[in-house]
């Protein structure tokens, strides 16, 4: 192939999907000469499965990526048909945000933010080679052109030597009918990264005139929508409905007639799926019991007539799914506008990485989103920002940015993936941090913001509004504990239609809102002097004081995992040295090189004897200056 030496960057990043896109932004808003390669221009932060942004635990995700000054969140906000916040019926440890979007809106606002980012370059060509140089990487496109790069971010999602599955047909594609990475799996293979194939799937689309609503559950957003962004400047707003609708025994009928030409049961289907989004397939096979599944029909868009069919991905046939779709009730006389696929893809063992998600083995090489083996908008986009943010630091020469689990969901993503890896597309849950009532999405600001600050991705704006939230906060705690309510026929009313015990004496406002059915909204007719500030202050307030005890537990046991976490590991440890280690152990620590006694404790394989060992060989070590 003839080639030319062309431009030469700080930082490139390979792919403008969700992941790409806050790499980009991240490293050009730190001061490097950033490019960013893309397949196609005019798909920029595409969507291809869901158009949606938020979720259970997804949430939490967009407001931390907001509180350090990434872009999702004000993006979403802007794009957004439809917002609901999740587990309101539950504590606010699990309340997560979630907005329907305007697909196309969403990519063109994300487009033209790259676009007008100073320092920034964007490129639409197809990387075919990547290897290393002195100081850096040379990477090659298709047409010729060679560039050099300090540092590099894959984000490559799902279409390294992507593969597009359909009934009995399958072909060499990416999302949406675009062509794969294909040869740049190639040259990643050869350089050496451990890479393995993972599959996900997207649902058919239909056509809104051909749907019955009539016989659909309205699902409609909540007012006043929540909005992602802190500090964004847009409120989002309604202007869309969405629907529930349910599958039936004959739907169930037509899937178990027709898994012989699933090309997932039928072998064709190397790649590892999602476990906590199967296809519709796998759920009739693995909830035989179950008599429905839910599903969900939302818009794509405020000026197309498709729909989505959330909760129905599927690899049959094309007419093996339309038979399918037309046993649900509504949707008898559905058209497609496009059927459902499967797609499966190249993506990298992430242990292979630290936890700046920089390769250990390949200095100024790092990666983030699917291609690090996880799935959802969300991870990609919280990883792409942290990816982003360590290859300019190290294109600069500077520490990188390390976010510990017990901060947020953000370090908790990168913690499981780059300790314990994934053997199937990684999702976020709630359930995986063991510090999800101090990680709420509501104080995302409070735990990130400082940070994003120091790294200068917040403006002195910005930071100066979040300190004066900070302040309204600790004066309405304030108010509250010296604010003292008398017994009243209103404080009554309000007590006995709640089911609560009504005072018999002074009771400062701090203890009425610690009690479970009282808050804010509740006690506002016995509460006069109530300043006028914003509902995120209230909210704030009133979550700490509810819940200061659990709080208080919390903070205690974070201290203690702090103190583990600041016992360093040296890089070069020798494990196969280290006597009284169990040889899983040893195997496992030497593969995954944890940077401390916390990370090395959640190794699996490794157990609280084989972490009481490394603390006697780190005391030796200290006493001995160096030596064992």
């Amino acid at each position: 192939m003839l080639s030319y030496k062309a431009e030469s960057y700080q930082v490139a990043v390979l792919g403008a999907g969700h992941a790409g896109i806050e790499a980009a932004l991240a490293a050009a808003r730190l001061g490097c000469k950033t490019v960013v390669f893309t397949l196609n221009m005019d798909w920029v932060g595409n969507m291809p499965c869901n158009p949606s942004v938020g979720g259970s635990s997804k949430g939490h995700l967009v407001r931390e990526i907001d509180a350090l000054g990434g872009a999702m969140g004000q993006i979403a906000d802007l794009c957004t048909l439809q917002s609901r916040m999740l587990n309101r019926g539950k504590g606010p440890a699990v309340h997560s945000p979630r907005a329907q979007v305007d697909r196309r809106a969403y990519s063109a606002a994300m487009k033209a933010l790259i676009e007008k980012q100073e320092g920034l370059h964007i490129r639409q060509a197809e990387i075919v080679s990547l290897n290393p140089a002195q100081d850096g990487w040379l990477l090659q496109t298709r047409l010729g052109a060679i560039h050099r790069a300090k540092s590099v971010v894959l984000a490559t999602g799902t279409f390294l030597a992507g593969r597009v599955f359909v009934g009995e047909y399958d072909w060499e594609a990416g999302p949406d009918g675009m062509f794969p990475a294909k040869e740049l799996a190639s040259s990643l293979k050869a350089l050496g990264l451990p890479l393995r194939r993972f599959k996900t799937g997207t649902p058919p689309r239909l056509h809104r005139a051909s749907v019955d609503f009539s016989v659909l559950e309205p699902q409609r957003g909540d007012e006043p929508p929540a909005a992602f962004s802190f500090f964004g400047g847009t409120q989002p707003k309604n202007t869309a409905l969405c629907h529930i609708c349910y599958t039936t025994a004959k739907t169930a009928e037509v899937i178990r007639a027709n898994l012989h030409r699933s090309p997932l049961y039928g072998g064709k289907i190397e790649g590892t799926g999602p476990r906590y989004c199967p296809s519709i397939e796998d759920k009739i096979v693995r909830f035989p019991q179950k008599e429905r599944h839910q599903l969900f029909l939302e818009p794509c868009g405020a000026d197309t007539e498709e729909l989505y069919l959330q909760g129905l991905s599927s690899s049959l046939p094309e007419e093996v799914q339309l038979e399918i779709v037309h046993s649900i009730p509504g949707l008898e006389r559905a058209e497609f506008t496009r059927p459902a696929y499967a797609i499966e893809y190249d993506c990298v063992d992430p242990l292979a990485m630290g936890a700046e998600l920089e390769f250990t083995d390949f200095k100024g090489l790092f990666g983030a989103g699917q291609f690090n083996g996880s799935s959802g908008y969300e991870e990609a986009a919280a990883q792409g920002l942290l990816a982003g943010i360590n290859a300019a630091k190290r294109a600069q020469g500077k520490p990188a940015l390390v976010l510990p689990r017990s901060g947020s969901y953000i370090g908790t993503l990168v913690d499981d993936l780059v300790t314990k890896g994934c053997r199937e597309p990684y999702r976020m849950m709630t359930a995986r941090s063991e510090y999800r009532l101090l990680l709420r999405q509501d104080n995302a600001d409070r735990r990130l913001t400082p940070t994003g600050y120091e790294l200068g991705l917040i403006s002195k704006e910005r930071y100066a509004a979040f300190l004066q939230k900070l302040l309204d906060i600790d004066a309405e705690k304030l108010r509250v504990k010296n604010t003292r309510i008398p017994p009243s026929a209103e404080l009554k009313a309000v007590c006995d239609g709640l089911g609560e015990a009504p005072p018999d004496r002074k009771l400062s406002l701090e203890e009425l809102l610690r009690r479970p059915r009282l808050g804010y909204t509740e006690l506002a007719a016995v509460d006069p002097t109530r300043p006028d500030l914003p509902p995120e202050v209230f909210e704030a307030a009133e979550i700490d004081i509810k819940y200061e005890g659990y709080l208080a537990r919390q903070e205690a046991q974070l201290r203690e995992a702090k103190r583990l976490e600041e016992q360093a590991l040296p890089p070069g440890i020798d494990y196969t040295a280290i006597s009284g280690l169990r040889l899983e152990a040893r195997e496992k620590l030497a593969a995954v090189r944890p940077q401390s006694l916390g990370q090395a404790g959640r190794i699996s394989g490794v157990t609280p004897a084989d972490i009481s060992v490394l603390m006697i060989y780190l005391e030796k070590t200290r006493k001995t200056g160096g030596k064992t």
